[in-house]
């Protein structure tokens, strides 16, 4: 088969299309045909070195596919489901062995683009407007990079819960994109004051929680932006990653909350992935959101879609088609 390996990190160009041989399919794996990848960030830390993985490896951890041959000892599945998940590395193929309870079957009335697309960010959604923090109506949100993938889930799903959405992003051309998707109020935070904006907006309440998937540029200033005992969400790094800070800080702006959420920790047991899964495709059938994929590459050009995604040249979902 094919696949993207990468043997040392470093940028883009390190990652090469090549032959690979698939190992013997285990007793307890199935094997996938994949019909599409999902480009996420973190590809993106791992390409880096910026969160270690042994090399050589194929990057990549989220993707939908048809089971086209089952071990011995699997019983959930079937030669022939369609399939999607999110799981450690391997994704960047054209095949791949995994381990079935990672898996979660795909409705029918779902694609395998939205399937690829869905299943990381979809899920960070779920969780941070629903677990993390359980958003309600009348809440006030901030969602940093609000036309990302993430940011556009966050919008949509936050405002039909009933929240009051205020977004940033960092061109006038994904103010509409974030506005289209539910914000209500959209603050360009490269040309303006964002933490007085917020202020302005809030008539001085500030916000409930922030979510932020940026990291360094908007630390420690998110922490101006939140209310009393309310809530730092940090999901993400997108501009490095935050620093070492005094937790005294914490409570010099108002006895905040922060957390550092991961989605491998909220889907550690499979009936919470199965039940998260199955509340992100109700809200995608539902209508409640919708997956927007901004652009597919074929699965050889992934090098073009890691600098697309690293310039901020990407809104919504990027794919990759084997």
């Amino acid at each position: 088969m094919k696949a993207i390996k990468i043997y040392q990190t470093g940028g883009p160009e390190v990652m090469l299309w090549e032959n690979v041989t698939l190992a013997p399919l285990q007793p307890h794996e199935v094997r996938l045909k994949h019909h599409a990848v999902g480009v996420n960030y973190i590809d993106v830390y791992f390409r880096n070195g910026t969160y270690p993985a042994p090399l050589p490896f194929i990057p990549g951890n989220e993707a939908a596919g048809e089971i086209i041959e089952t071990g011995s000892a699997v019983t959930e599945f079937k030669v022939g489901d369609r399939v999607a998940y999110v799981a450690p590395l391997g994704s960047y193929s054209e095949f791949r062995n995994i381990d079935p309870k990672l898996l979660i079957k795909l409705p029918d009335a779902l694609s395998y683009d939205t399937g690829a697309a869905m299943m990381l960010k979809g899920m960070t959604a779920y969780y941070l407007l629903h677990i993390t923090y359980k958003v309600k109506a009348g809440d006030i949100i901030l969602v940093h990079a609000a036309a990302g993938g993430v940011g556009l889930l966050l919008c949509q799903w936050g405002k039909a819960l009933g929240a009051h959405v205020i977004g940033t992003v960092g061109s006038k051309d994904k103010v509409r994109l974030a506005k289209d998707a539910g914000a209500d109020d959209v603050i360009l935070y490269n040309e303006e004051d964002w933490v007085a904006r917020v202020a302005e907006i809030t008539k001085g309440k500030k916000c409930d929680v922030v979510y932020d998937g940026i990291g360094k540029n908007t630390f420690p200033a998110s922490l101006d932006c939140i209310r009393p005992l309310g809530l730092f969400a940090s999901y993400g790094s997108a501009s490095g990653p935050i620093e070492a800070f005094n937790p005294g800080i914490l409570a010099q702006k108002g006895s905040l909350f922060m957390t550092r959420p991961t989605l491998n920790t909220y889907t550690a047991e499979r009936k919470d992935l199965v039940h998260i899964a199955g509340e992100l495709t109700k809200a995608i059938a539902n209508g409640t959101i919708t997956i927007d994929i901004h652009a597919r590459y074929p699965l050889k050009e992934a090098v073009s879609a890691h600098r697309a995604l690293e310039a901020r040249a990407t809104t919504g979902v990027t794919l990759l088609m084997p």
